[in-house]
């Protein structure tokens, strides 16, 4: 075949190719990819590009050396590697003999060990950090009974031991969930060969057992890394501003806008987070932890014996009380009518409950408002997103899913600043309010920030639709927006719901976004509030009691995904058997 030939029959077959995208998957890719430049990609890059110009737009790099020419943000940027290092390694301390002891041996209640290990993740770190200081603080009710009985107490909430201490034991389900799964996966073949050739006990574990479950373990490590380097509420609830995301936002919200340093931390935040998801794959590439098993037996469960058990199950006990403590404090102290220097409160009331009412139910409503459409928009455009990646030949699909996959890498007070630099001075159509003063930008923020978890649920929907059932209803006359909205729909309905719950869970205790986008009270939600009542004394206590009512609604919306998940899981099993 000659050189030309084949030249024109490549230019044939892409031309072909791109003539059978239809016109509505163009005009669908078009319209989404809009949202996202407008909304994620073009004020993110507003961030970078102000990192490294100057006044006059030349280009510079005299913003990061002013940035690491100053004690306090030295001392910011070294606390922020060591708490979100740290919080890691203890989330790992927590997580691994948890989901190794579950996993690996017969345990009477696994299922629910497993389960109220997750629970952790219902509360935000911000909301029981003011909690954990009454319990484990200096004058908590540990160090209370400890100095009672034992004259010694222990410095778990001073300085940056708080925010390590608390966002370790918030966030380290993720790499219980991700190492449960990793462990479960494993081949029961690989430990029975290595038990033949002598390998027992932990060297069983650590040359075997742990290298397997690997993937697991490093996604949930990375993962926690990047949700405590970038988190904001827990370090200003907790005092604690010498670390980058409080000062990005005391830079912003003191300084201003124009200040260089703040876009510096922000670009700074950005890297590290990217780097830190690159490097979790990096450290998987050129190795194999797949097994042969399909259906076959995984790690065979051993007794343990006697005294094992006692020293596994007084293990465990002893890190659900500890990780369960913050959703008792934050209870208690809706409740607790005076709480000083006692190991519980001294009366109760429901004042607290009352003053949330009151005061705070404009707030519960903007929450459902900015929540319930951010939500919205996220599955239509997760859907979107999803069938362009599936079910049509637009080449610029599997794009449209890495630049919202870039979302998880944003932190919230990132794209908050991207969006008061980018939408400074543009005001709403037909309005002359402007749009960062507005509750828009807010949900437009959430929508964002939470589009990934409805992608995913959207895709996985889809994936689990025969393309015959679209094929049917084609062949029967039916358009493709009919078919779409008759058959892809109701299939994917369980998918859909699950994506919008957990968008909606997930926006309704974001913080570092809404901490900066909110201009007046009236436009706040939930979630900002928390934060005001928090920074008084007098308001801790209506501040945990909307906490524990912003608890309700995730764990509300968190059983309720699981049960929409299990209905449509069931649901598309008829339908892939009905296609057969």
């Amino acid at each position: 075949m000659s050189s030309s030939y084949a030249s024109r029959l490549s230019t044939a077959l892409g031309a072909n190719r791109f003539e059978q995208v239809r016109p509505g998957a163009w005009l669908a890719g078009a319209m989404v990819l809009a949202f996202l430049l407008l909304f994620l990609l073009l004020p993110i890059g507003e961030v970078v590009y102000s990192a490294f110009v100057d006044a006059d737009g030349s280009l510079t790099f005299g913003h990061f050396a002013a940035f690491f020419s100053q004690g306090l943000m030295q001392e910011s940027f070294i606390n922020s590697l060591i708490v979100a290092t740290l919080s890691t390694l203890c989330a790992a301390l927590i997580a691994l003999p948890l989901a190794y002891f579950t996993v690996r041996f017969e345990f009477r209640g696994a299922l629910l060990i497993q389960t109220l290990g997750v629970l952790p993740l219902v509360m935000p770190p911000f909301v029981g950090a003011a909690a954990m200081q009454l319990i484990f603080g200096r004058s908590g009710s540990v160090n209370l009974l400890l100095i009672e009985h034992f004259d010694l107490s222990l410095p778990i909430m001073e300085g940056l031991n708080g925010v390590i201490f608390v966002e370790s034991i918030h966030y380290f389900p993720f790499i219980l969930m991700n190492l449960t799964v990793a462990l479960r996966n494993i081949e029961g073949a690989m430990e029975e060969a290595a038990l033949n050739l002598g390998c027992t006990g932990w060297r069983l574990f650590w040359r075997v057992i742990f290298p397997l479950s690997m993937p697991g373990f490093i996604a949930g490590a990375s993962l926690v890394f990047v949700k405590v380097f970038d988190d904001l509420g827990t370090p200003l609830v907790l005092g604690q501003t010498n670390l980058l995301a409080p000062q990005a936002y005391l830079r912003i919200t003191q300084v201003g806008l124009e200040d260089p340093l703040g876009y510096v931390i922000a670009m700074i935040m950005i890297t590290f987070s990217i780097a830190a998801m690159a490097l979790s794959a990096r450290l998987l590439v050129g190795k194999d932890y797949s097994t042969l098993q399909k259906g076959g037996t995984s790690l065979a469960r051993r007794e343990l014996s006697p005294w094992g058990a006692v020293a596994a199950y007084g293990w465990i006990l002893l890190v659900l009380l500890v990780v369960l403590s913050p959703h008792l404090g934050v209870l208690l102290l809706s409740f607790a009518e005076v709480w000083s220097f006692a190991p519980l409160p001294d009366a109760y009331t429901l004042v607290h409950y009352a003053t949330v009412f009151q005061d705070a139910s404009g707030m519960m409503k903007n929450t459902l408002l900015y929540c319930g459409l951010a939500a919205g928009l996220d599955v239509v455009l997760g859907m979107t997103i999803a069938y362009l990646l599936l079910r049509s030949r637009l080449p610029a699909a599997k794009w449209l899913d890495r630049a919202v996959t870039i979302s998880l890498a944003v932190p919230g007070i990132v794209l908050a600043i991207g969006y008061l630099r980018f939408f400074k001075g543009v005001t709403l159509p037909g309005s002359d309010s402007l749009l960062t003063s507005s509750w828009i930008i807010i949900m437009l923020a959430y929508a964002v920030r939470r589009l990934p978890y409805a992608l995913r649920s959207c895709v996985a929907a889809l994936q689990q639709v025969h393309q015959s059932l679209e094929e049917a209803a084609e062949s029967l006359g039916a358009t493709k927006l009919r078919t779409i909205r008759r058959v892809l729909v109701p299939l994917m309905a369980g998918g859909i719901l699950a994506g919008f719950v957990t968008s909606f869970i997930t926006a309704a205790v974001e913080l570092s976004a809404t901490i900066l986008l909110s201009s007046s009270e009236s436009q706040a939600p939930m979630s900002y509030g928390i934060y005001l009542y928090m920074q008084s004394i007098s308001g801790r206590g209506p501040g945990a009691a909307l906490g524990v009512l912003a608890i309700l609604v995730v764990a509300l919306g968190t059983g309720l995904s699981h049960w929409v998940l299990e209905r449509g899981s069931k649901r598309r099993i008829v339908s892939a058997a009905a296609a057969e």
